[in-house]
């Protein structure tokens, strides 16, 4: 998979290319069990068969990069049953929807501060990467513990470190850099957000990766959302105008 950095160019119009990568905000899940009179829990499982049903949606359509916001840094404060029933959904998709993964030939990445879960989930966190790391279908990054201030306050610790220890100079600091040591920095920026559950919000998700994405949002609620839905984001994305600061095709020459 090619490596990019957050500049991005328009050459390709986006009607003849699905997006490279996709970042899914997945909200609903409680909202989805509270309808149907069922605990918080149930949402969340449900929602785990939403996941699988977009997995394929992208290996069929070309995606690259599909980056699923599973936990925030703020979700620790929730109810601690949830919580508690959200690391079981985790441990148990390290362990089982791993294997699936590698099956299918799809690259596992984790991005987020790991040192708040449990040893276990940690262990497999590391182990699940290492098995898929050559895999080349398309790669799931998964947001767990993960904040965009967190992203970039992380990202500028590791540069002040160089420049103490002289290994760059403050001269040399510029977004390339800062791209280097960002989460994903590596891999292209998400050219389409998506939401469910009718929030329009991003929610502290990839603020330095999401500069330039197209955002989507749909009422429908995550464990409702499959490949229809998927597909309908997708026809959206191809009918915008990706500018990247500039003007439209039609006045460029006139800049």
């Amino acid at each position: 998979m090619r490596s990019t950095t957050s500049t991005q160019t328009a050459e390709t119009p986006t009607s003849v290319r699905p997006p490279r990568h996709v970042a899914i905000i997945m909200d609903g899940n409680n909202r989805w069990a509270k309808k149907r009179g069922l605990p918080r829990g149930a949402g969340h499982k449900a929602g785990v068969e939403s996941v699988r049903r977009i997995l394929e949606a992208c290996a069929e359509q070309g995606v690259e990069v599909l980056t699923l916001f599973a936990f925030s840094s703020e979700n620790w404060r929730r109810p601690q049953a949830e919580v508690s029933t959200l690391m079981s959904l985790l441990l148990n998709a390290l362990k089982r929807e791993v294997k699936r993964l590698n099956k299918n030939n799809i690259r596992l990445r984790v991005i987020g501060n790991r040192d708040r879960f449990s040893e276990a989930i940690q262990k497999h966190m590391a182990e699940a990467e290492k098995l898929t790391a050559n895999n080349s279908q398309f790669t799931v990054v998964i947001a767990a513990d993960y904040g965009g201030q967190w992203d970039i306050l992380q990202a500028t610790q590791k540069i002040a470190a160089m420049v103490v220890s002289g290994e760059l100079q403050l001269s040399d600091i510029n977004t390339e850099v800062i791209q280097s040591k960002i989460a994903i920095g590596d891999l292209p920026a998400p050219d389409l957000c998506i939401r469910t559950g009718g929030e329009q919000r991003i929610s502290n998700f990839l603020l330095w990766q999401m500069a330039y994405t197209e955002l989507y949002f749909t009422d429908i609620l995550w464990p409702d959302f499959g490949k229809d839905e998927f597909l309908k984001a997708l026809q959206d994305y191809r009918s915008r105008d990706r500018r990247f600061g500039r003007t439209s095709d039609t006045d460029t020459a006139k800049c």
